[in-house]
């Protein structure tokens, strides 16, 4: 039986997969029992969704851009007739060996640890996780191994949390396991709160079981009763997945009383955060689980001894829970094969910003930046030149390409200045003024400051009242030591880590691109021709065919001219809006 499987998470979905889901399955219902139609997570390729895949003797086709016409010739060609259609294919996989397609150069350096099931697997479908070799780790954990071995099976592996701050997972375990208080808790924090990280909700609408499992052997590990999920509620897909994965596990009995007839019982339940970012630190998490506002507490005690009500607690993000059935099938030393000496395994990545191939990525650790945006993001939009990424979110840090060769680990990373985060990669072209990249990420985590401690909530606000008038032309040479000095304070004087590293991409920028800020500030003028108050919008009259839309189009009547003559912006009375670039379809206007 052929299988056609539709790629059905957020980024399928908005890009149209529903309409080819819907086309497929009015075609397939003219056949009953003879295809079968389901839909899967996120495959990584979100650049060339909607995704429909033809699966039939061990034959993996993934057809592209699917659209519902496209939708009905892959019915007729491929479904009915068996004929592949080329020019569409993205990837055509034979077996675990042979790939084709023209993503296949962007998928052979990946190595899927965490993703081994997205776009697989329906995920919701309990029978197909169980199929893909689901809850074998939990049976081997509970019925074959002590909570000691488990967590020596992690310690060796060389598993470190992939939240952000790269803690070895097995020795934050065996702090949480070493406490006598009771009951103990298990929290997975699906928070996600960067801009440009999607890597959790890829997870969780994928692959739900693989972070269920996960948690559930870490509970054995640590002797914990209870689980929590803190997933935001801006993730409708993950919850409702999540949920229905909940449900089969209980139904199967691999979550609640007796599991598996092993005497160990564990309950897990979904919390829905607001969407505060803070919430995404773990002390500020508990209290919002507690009900409480989601504000940091001071550590120690920290959470292995007093976490949630106070009681022991060990707290990991989705993609550490995901590895860990993995290690505990496949052996510590099969995941420690992958990476460095110092950072084994893997690490999912979430590509965006100005790369051409925007999605998900799972490599081993120690590929360098380098790799990341050109072999497997497919370089920078409209050929135009590689500049920086920022890394870790509005924590992270701004990496010049000058240092791409740097291996993307838990060492070389933060020896840039940033810091790995939890994955978000947020790739950035000439184009990209790296001032107001620094004031974009600092107006984030000011707005976003718990405000309980001085460093943080009044730190942040000066640096961004500073890099706010840097951007208008309005700054002075002072500034710049004011900006060190401000960041280096709150670094150190700040509760929380989100606090710590909130001046990272201002200190990351002046440090790899001070003559930016010196052009914003000495000559009132911006390199990258992006801070509209340094800016004039002009008109090439060698381009300028005098079609008139610009002047039509903008609001300041600032745009004068004569049909079939070139136009004239009068950069006085112009409001710098951008319109005229957007409406002229000749390239004529230009910034300067």
């Amino acid at each position: 039986m052929k299988k056609v499987i539709v790629g059905m998470s957020t980024c399928g979905l908005s890009a149209g997969s529903r309409k080819a889901y819907d086309r497929l399955g009015e075609l397939l219902s003219g056949h009953p029992g003879a295809f079968e139609l389901s839909g899967s997570g996120c495959i990584g390729m979100c650049y060339r969704e909607p995704l429909v895949e033809v699966r039939e003797n061990g034959r993996r086709v993934i057809y592209g851009g699917v659209t519902p016409e496209l939708a009905e010739r892959i019915f007729r060609e491929d479904i009915l007739g068996g004929r592949v259609i080329e020019e569409h294919v993205a990837l055509d996989i034979e077996g675990n060996k042979e790939i084709r397609g023209t993503e296949s150069e962007r998928l052979r350096p990946q190595v899927r640890i965490v993703l081994r099931n997205c776009g697989l697997i329906d995920p919701e479908l309990i029978d197909e996780y169980e199929g893909a070799g689901g809850y074998q780790a939990l049976r081997k954990a509970l019925l074959e191994m002590t909570p000691e071995e488990i967590i020596k099976e992690i310690k060796d592996s060389g598993l470190r949390g992939r939240g952000g701050a790269g803690f070895p997972t097995g020795l934050k375990w065996s702090f949480a396991a070493s406490q006598q208080a009771r009951p103990k808790y298990i929290v997975c924090n699906a928070d996600e709160g960067d801009p440009g990280a999607f890597m959790d909700r890829s997870v969780l609408e994928g692959d739900p079981h693989s972070v269920i499992e996960g948690m559930i052997v870490a509970a054995r590990a640590i002797g914990a009763s209870k689980g929590y999920v803190y997933c935001r509620a801006e993730y409708p897909m993950a919850i409702k997945r999540l949920t229905i994965a909940l449900n089969a596990a209980l139904s199967k009995g691999y979550i609640g009383k007796n599991i598996l007839g092993s005497g160990f019982d564990f309950d897990i339940v979904i919390k829905q955060g607001a969407g505060a970012f803070v919430c995404g630190e773990e002390t500020a998490l508990f209290q919002s689980i507690e009900g409480k506002r989601g504000m940091p507490r001071i550590r120690p005690p920290f959470p292995a001894e007093k976490g949630l009500w106070r009681k022991p607690t060990n707290n990991n993000n989705v993609e550490t829970y995901a590895n860990v059935p993995w290690i505990i099938t496949n052996g510590a030393a099969a995941y420690a094969a992958y990476g460095t000496e110092k950072s084994r395994g893997t690490k999912v990545f979430a590509l965006a910003g100005k790369v051409v191939c925007g999605g998900l990525a799972e490599v081993p650790m120690g590929l360098p930046i380098n790799d990341l945006v050109f072999k497997i993001g497919g370089g920078i939009k409209d050929g135009r030149e590689f500049k920086a990424v920022q890394m870790g979110g509005p924590s992270g840090g701004c990496i010049p390409a000058s240092l791409g060769a740097t291996p993307v680990d838990f060492e070389s990373i933060p020896a840039t200045g940033a810091i790995m985060g939890s994955g978000g990669m947020v790739v950035m072209d000439d184009q990209t003024c790296m001032v107001e990249m620094a004031r974009f990420f600092l107006d984030f985590t000011q707005n976003e400051s718990c405000g309980k401690c001085t460093f943080c909530r009044i730190g942040t606000r000066r640096m961004l009242e500073i890099l706010t008038r840097i951007t208008r032309g309005e700054g002075v040479p002072e500034d710049i030591e004011k900006l060190k000095s401000l960041g280096n304070r709150i670094r150190e004087a700040s509760l929380c880590g989100l606090g710590q590293t909130a001046p990272n991409p201002v200190l990351t920028t002046l440090q790899y691109f001070y003559e930016e800020y010196e052009a914003h500030i000495k000559e009132k003028r911006c390199p990258a021709a992006n801070c509209a108050a340094l800016v004039d919008f002009l008109v090439d009259s060698a381009k300028c065919v005098g079609c008139g839309l610009c002047a039509k189009s903008c609001p300041a009547d600032a745009i004068t001219g004569e049909r079939k003559s070139a136009y004239v912006i009068d950069t006085v009375k112009c409001v710098k809006c951008g319109k005229c670039v957007t409406v002229c379809a000749f390239n004529a206007v230009y910034k300067k």
